[in-house]
């Protein structure tokens, strides 16, 4: 087109890259064993595919067509049964809940609905990588605060700590959000009820929104408890906690999340998602409302039965307690999740440095060692400083992230890879 007009709006500059999109057209390069992207190549669970099926095949022509933009009627009314226990308080299921195209757009609505030009928002590193693009579209400026190591020898997420000090340094009178993942991507980090307080003093004393995103809170490991920061004293009329179908029944492609917290937060998410999104697809809806109920009866009456139960026990844990062997055969130092199904790793003692990559990009370390494990190996994972701020990537260079959310064979293919560089690990 011959026009010397600049047509992309000036809010988008910057925010286009992305890892994703680069690992992405790796793997279609390579055809590389993928333990980078956070999805399962196993089925989701047979009861979540029948109860499709049954929507589909019930004769009522109306679940082809939309339905409320905020939410399918019965849908939001399972979301409320099931989080007003617990969030231990009765929910409104038309004006405290809204049902988004996966957390990804209550995210997002978050930030278009609260957020105005020049307010910063508080991003706790690592960090999923969309808080910030989606703050800084919505006029925000992100403020970061890197959890830490605490001391030498790191075994597990729970050795990964806030300075409350530090913390409180980053509060302003522009400070709007504070963003919480619990349990975090990527660590697997579930943050504790005195940690939990620490943030939700803070929020209250600077007078500031927590957008908790739990999507991961059903994966959580024997050892630990995930504590919901809207429960604490003060904190409900001010936390908007994010939920995903996806992660709970392994079906991301679904595409369905929503979003908790009271009337006078959510109203903002709900203009946001009528305007953008309008409404979810009504037949997946009805779905997830189906198995929800399900869910809510197994976890009462027969909790060894509840998927929600045998997902992080019976199918998570096992595979994560291999991939941790495969690591430390292999000669890397992992630190064990306590929630989730990633696993970050220290790769430096692999026998493999910056000569090794034949790469003169600008390019933290770490994401140079990614691209050559892609091209040289085929194996995929992702470089750990993408979670991080430009202050603060140094403090992830030495590691990446991997996905362990995988049938046993893709497990067992990468396993040999990693294996291949026990000859040249560092002791």
């Amino acid at each position: 087109m011959d026009s010397s007009r600049v047509w992309q709006a000036d809010r988008l500059a910057g925010n286009d890259s992305s890892v994703w999109v680069t690992i992405t057209d790796m793997v279609r390069k390579t055809g590389a064993i993928n333990l980078g992207q956070g999805f399962s190549d196993s089925p989701p669970p047979q009861y979540l595919c029948d109860a499709l099926s049954k929507v589909l095949q019930s004769g009522n022509y109306m679940f082809n067509q939309y339905t409320r933009m905020y939410g399918h009627p019965r849908l939001v009314q399972s979301i409320a049964k099931m989080y007003s226990n617990l969030h231990q308080r009765e929910l409104d299921p038309m004006s405290e809940i809204v049902v988004t195209a996966g957390a990804y757009e209550s995210l997002f609505s978050c930030f278009q609905g609260l957020v105005n030009p020049g307010e910063q928002v508080i991003i706790i590193e690592p960090f999923f990588d969309c808080y910030v693009p989606m703050t800084r579209i919505a006029g925000g400026t992100p403020v970061f605060v890197p959890l830490r190591p605490d001391g030498t020898e790191v075994k597990t997420s729970a050795d990964w700590k806030l300075d409350p000090a530090e913390l409180e340094s980053k509060f302003s009178n522009k400070t709007k959000l504070l963003i919480l993942n619990t349990p975090n991507n990527p660590l697997g980090k579930v943050y504790t009820k005195d940690e939990l307080t620490v943030i939700a003093n803070l929020c209250i004393k600077y007078d500031v929104v927590c957008v908790a995103d739990e999507v991961y809170a059903w994966m959580v490991y024997p050892g630990s408890q995930h504590v919901r920061i809207a429960t604490l004293p003060g904190m409900w009329d001010r936390t908007i906690t994010v939920s995903s179908a996806g992660k709970m029944f392994n079906a991301t492609g679904w595409r369905l999340g929503w979003s908790v917290g009271p009337k006078h937060l959510i109203k903002s998410l709900m203009i946001a998602h009528q305007k953008a999104v309008g409404t979810c697809c009504t037949p997946i809806q009805e779905a997830v409302a189906e198995v929800i109920d399900v869910e809510i009866d197994r976890l009462e009456q027969n909790p060894g039965q509840s998927y929600l139960n045998i997902l992080p026990n019976v199918e998570l844990l096992p595979k994560r307690n291999k991939m941790v062997d495969v690591l430390k055969a292999a000669g890397l130092t992992p630190v064990i999740p306590e929630a989730g199904y990633f696993i970050v790793a220290d790769w430096t003692k692999l026998g493999v440095d910056n000569t090794t990559f034949n790469d003169d990009s600008e390019d933290p370390i770490d994401y140079k060692f990614v691209k050559w494990l892609i091209m040289n190996r085929h194996l995929v994972v992702i470089p750990v400083s993408t979670f991080y701020g430009p202050e603060h990537k140094h403090l992830a260079e030495n590691y990446i992230r991997i996905c362990f959310f995988k049938a046993d064979e893709t497990l067992d293919a990468a396993c040999q890879v990693l294996k291949s560089f026990q000859s040249n690990a560092q002791t």
